[in-house]
């Protein structure tokens, strides 16, 4: 294993994980089952582990074809778009 590689794709998605979405709605389902954390805290982690092997995979699959430099740039200009269009959604809501 890599640690270099394994400490660098931790801090990122842990990063960008916090007071994100995903951990917000954790935050709410273990604020309504306090009894149950546990469960919670499993069904969260099996989501996260199984939404980030659809990503490995998926990346995988498509570094066959397309170049990580060429990905990256499709991805910065997705996240640009993404960004352009919360920014207009908010901007619509008054």
């Amino acid at each position: 294993m890599d640690l270099k590689i394994f400490a660098t794709v931790f801090g990122i998605v842990f990063l960008a994980e916090l007071g994100d979405k995903t951990q917000l709605a954790t935050l709410l389902f273990a604020s309504k089952s306090p009894g149950n954390l546990i469960t919670v805290f499993v069904g969260a982690s099996a989501a996260l582990v199984v939404a980030s092997a659809i990503g490995v995979v998926a990346g995988g699959v498509i570094s066959q074809y397309v170049s990580p430099k060429h990905l990256s740039y499709v991805a910065g200009v997705g996240f640009l778009i993404i960004g352009a269009w919360t920014i207009w959604q908010g901007a619509n809501l008054n």
